[in-house]
């Protein structure tokens, strides 16, 4: 697929996916969020980036502790959302642009944290949005990916199929080792981690996906075949008469030297 076709693919899938992402409960969790509030250090004399900002989640509770944060990201609907999070949290140390992420808008060492969230399995080419990051933060800074892992070529296979199935968005998850040397290969050094889970319900996650016709089926299928057997690494169980699976996710913040 070339660029501009995947560009807009991700446009129309995050332009009808903006409230039901939003009004998930799993994607605000205070308790992730914390996670990764503290392995980014964040404080009040950082001026933030979050590249790929979505409807701002994960933004608007950086801007509780920072002292300035610009949301960045090419979906405008998702920007709309992320302003009305902003005006009910009653934050005023935010700003909102339209962007793409692998071209950002900004001056060299402009900011002293650049951050992005379950960005980089959406992208053709995560490095260009890398080498966009490191450039416009500053020397010392910190740079932060938070995204979905991996752990082996036959599971990211497997995983790869199902969510290309509920969102045609989807790339690639990389296993946690390439996006250690994916960050390694750029320049980011001492390097630390984290982990957390999303853990979502089987229906709630596709009422908030927008899948071709017939893979919904597709999905309900596969993830009820994996509840335990976890081909797919996302632990796959019942609840009573539902189906609850999780995303495995890492937090990585390294410094720029």
């Amino acid at each position: 697929m070339d660029a501009q076709t995947h560009r807009q693919l991700i446009l129309d899938q995050f332009t009808r996916q903006a409230i039901p992402f939003a009004e998930i409960p799993a994607h605000s969790n205070a308790e992730t969020n914390a996670i990764v509030l503290e392995t980014a250090g964040i404080t009040n004399r950082d001026v933030v980036l979050d590249v790929a900002c979505g409807p701002g989640l994960i933004t608007c509770d950086v801007a509780r502790r920072a002292c300035w944060v610009v949301g960045v990201d090419l979906t405008p609907a998702m920007l709309a959302q992320a302003q009305t999070r902003q005006q009910q949290m009653r934050l005023d140390n935010l700003l909102w642009m339209q962007a793409d992420g692998e071209q950002l808008p900004w001056c060299d060492a402009s900011f002293s944290v650049v951050m992005t969230r379950y960005s980089f399995h959406h992208l053709l080419h995560p490095q260009r949005m890398l080498a966009e990051m490191m450039r416009v933060c500053q020397p010392g800074g910190r740079i932060v990916v938070i995204d979905v892992f991996s752990q082996s070529p036959e599971q990211a296979a497997a995983y790869d199929e199902l969510e290309r199935w509920r969102d045609p968005s989807h790339v690639h998850a990389l296993s946690f080792v390439a996006l250690v040397e994916l960050l390694e290969s750029a320049g980011v050094r001492s390097i630390r981690r984290a982990f957390y889970k999303v853990e979502m319900e089987l229906e709630q996650s596709l009422r908030a996906s927008f899948p071709h016709a017939g893979d919904s089926d597709r999905i309900r299928e596969r993830l009820t075949a994996d509840v335990g057997v976890d081909r797919l690494g996302m632990g796959a169980e019942r609840r009573g008469d539902q189906i609850w699976f999780a995303y495995p996710i890492v937090v990585l913040v390294g410094e720029k030297p």
